[in-house]
């Protein structure tokens, strides 16, 4: 809250202090402007309390007139800066007066929260009408977990209040209180306190601070591809923090105003989704670390991410879950690291979770684009049920007792662009799926039963994980807890892309991933083998689809990308379909055959768990 701002003070809060102030007259002319005093917390709450300092224009705090309106709503003190009054100090009187307010409102509400749960309410000057939500906050207070959620469920479930009452609410209630609020479905914004107006300083710009930031972080000691990308971020003015491969710098960029940097630039580029999402992104990275979540609350993230989650993009939403459930150690424990997101469920639920079901995309594909529904040609014809991610939409409403997880990660056709040193390594299929591994188990992986469903190169790196997860003591829950995986146009002998690649490689320069793809790839086949083997001995069931379409690489490259006799496991049922590469996972409806059929798979694989 800015001193150009308001001074906002809650009517109750004044007629629970109104005897410390019956001795001063009713109405009073104030002169001067509020100053921050500092938060008061008591019970688990926080009071903000203002010290009057200067008021550039005359205001009358009229105590008997708050006193007799029923619905008690806030008072707004508009200031004026200090320069343009020429008044100095207040009146001691005054000072004293408004101290003993405060003071006699913190010890009311002392009082109230250390009264046991069924105290009467009555003994406080409080309303039949407000008793309930007084109530309601002593409980989300409560010393048992259980009770703590279900205050809070019901908190959210309140759309008939008075905006006063969501406002005292929002001062009154407690980080984990408000973070609560933020994962619950259709929860009213006005549980969440506006975040605070952001210091400008003048002759200043978002990129000189980026800069500055960039600058201030630790370039020893750290990960090669961190100190690349800070550098070349430095040296090309890049006006984006690098939203991963950030853990190292995570208090540093709190200690150097990062969150208010970020918040700054979030509500700037407004006009930019992908630029918002990645700052949602690099607030869900921070937020993996437990011990930034106060901060994180205080600069006024948890009711951004609570905005967002009602986004109709699919991506926007999805961002702020992940951010949100990193900070909601209440009722989560897992942890969602980078590039790992749920699509199912977004909010806290009641719901038993039976199953997992993990979504891995391929080369050139995304955590949500690669599982959208298929494209219509004529655009304005489009069915009004069309979804931007099946999953999310389709899956969760047939089966609303799965978790849905996607995986992301970024992969290219050729190596025409910047990149660090280490970035082939971590290209590789091995080294990915270590990676992906460990973010899954962190995630939680394992600990229920899961199907994998997974396109092009996403399946090859489900067979490497499983393979890998089989010979790690601490993974070998994954791989006893795998009931099924779905194949989409999956090469497991390789790609026709690869072979293209090779005889245009001046034009293509082919990247660690292409080249992965190969037929002839001695990793391959070794991994088609062993797979193959591990399949066998686990019976695993598998459930694959091939494509019989050519698919447009740009404008002058059209292939058939994974032929059929590539993307036969042998093991397990395999359907060719006409369609190409790229829509043989976008299912056309949520009637066609392609959904259908990997419905009824997933179904059938965890037929056991479904109807516990």
């Amino acid at each position: 809250m800015s001193l150009t701002a308001r001074w906002i003070c809650s009517s109750r809060a004044l007629a629970w202090a109104g005897s410390a102030t019956k001795g001063y007259n009713r109405s009073r002319r104030v002169r001067k402007i509020g100053k921050y005093a500092g938060p008061v917390i008591v019970g688990g709450c926080i009071f903000i309390t203002y010290e009057i300092l200067a008021l550039g224009e005359n205001v009358t705090l009229d105590t008997q007139a708050v006193e007799q309106e029923k619905l008690k709503s806030y008072i707004y003190v508009y200031t004026i800066p200090l320069e343009q009054q020429g008044l100095e100090g207040i009146t001691s009187k005054a000072r004293k007066e408004l101290q003993r307010a405060v003071k006699r409102l913190v010890q009311a509400t002392a009082e109230m929260f250390s009264w046991p749960l069924d105290e009467q309410y009555m003994r406080l000057d409080v309303e039949d009408h407000e008793s309930g939500l007084w109530l309601l906050l002593k409980r989300t207070q409560s010393a048992v977990k259980p009770a703590r959620v279900q205050a809070v469920q019901e908190l959210a479930k309140k759309h008939h209040w008075h905006d006063y009452q969501y406002r005292t609410l929002a001062q009154a209630c407690d980080q984990k209180t408000s973070i609560g609020l933020a994962r619950s479905q259709d929860v009213d914004l006005r549980f969440f306190l506006r975040p605070p107006l952001q210091k400008v300083i003048e002759n200043s710009c978002i990129e000189d601070e980026l800069r500055y930031l960039l600058a201030s972080l630790p370039q020893s000691e750290v990960d090669q591809c961190v100190q690349y990308f800070t550098s070349l971020a430095l040296r090309e003015s890049n006006q984006s923090l690098a939203a991963q491969r950030v853990p190292s710098h995570c208090d540093k960029i709190v200690m150097n105003g990062g969150l208010q940097l970020l918040q700054k630039i979030y509500q700037l580029r407004h006009d930019s989704q992908k630029i918002q999402r990645n700052i949602i992104r690099t607030i869900g990275n921070l937020a993996l670390h437990e011990h930034l979540h106060s901060a994180i609350a205080q600069s006024g993230w948890i009711g951004i991410l609570a905005e967002v989650m009602k986004s109709p993009h699919v991506i926007q939403a999805s961002h702020a879950a992940r951010a949100l459930a990193n900070l909601d150690r209440e009722t989560v424990e897992e942890k969602y690291e980078d590039g790992i997101y749920i699509l199912h469920p977004q909010f806290r639920t009641s719901q038993p979770i039976k199953a997992d079901v993990l979504f891995i995309h391929g080369l050139l594909g995304a955590a949500f684009k690669t599982w959208r529904q298929k494209d219509h040609s004529d655009m304005e014809n489009k069915d009004t049920n069309y979804t931007e991610c099946w999953p999310k939409t389709w899956l969760a409403a047939d089966c609303p007792r799965l978790r849905i997880l996607s995986v992301e990660y970024d992969s290219h056709l050729s190596d025409w662009r910047s990149k660090c040193p280490m970035e082939n390594e971590r290209k590789s299929l091995a080294y990915r799926g270590r990676e992906l591994l460990t973010k899954l188990k962190a995630a939680g992986v394992g600990d229920r039963p899961v199907v994998w469903v997974a396109h092009s190169m996403g399946g090859l790196l489900v067979k490497k994980m499983l393979l890998d997860a089989s010979e790690d003591p601490e993974m070998r829950s994954v791989v006893q807890n795998t009931q099924g995986i779905v194949f989409y146009s999956v090469p497991h002998s390789g790609s026709r892309l690869a072979e293209y690649s090779v005889g245009a490689r001046f034009l293509l320069f082919p990247s660690v991933e292409v080249k992965e793809l190969s037929k002839d790839s001695p990793a391959l086949r070794e991994l088609n083998n062993n797979f193959t083997k591990f399949i066998r001995e686990h019976e695993v069931n598998i459930l694959s689809f091939g494509e019989m379409l050519p698919t447009y690489i740009g404008s002058m490259i059209k292939l058939h990308v994974v032929p059929l006799n590539s993307a036969d496991l042998g093991i397990g049922d395999f359907i060719p379909l006409d369609v190409n590469h790229l829509n043989i996972c976008k299912p056309g409806s949520r009637d066609s055959f392609l959904y259908q059929r990997s419905l009824k798979f997933i179904k059938d694989a965890l037929a056991k768990e479904l109807k516990r």
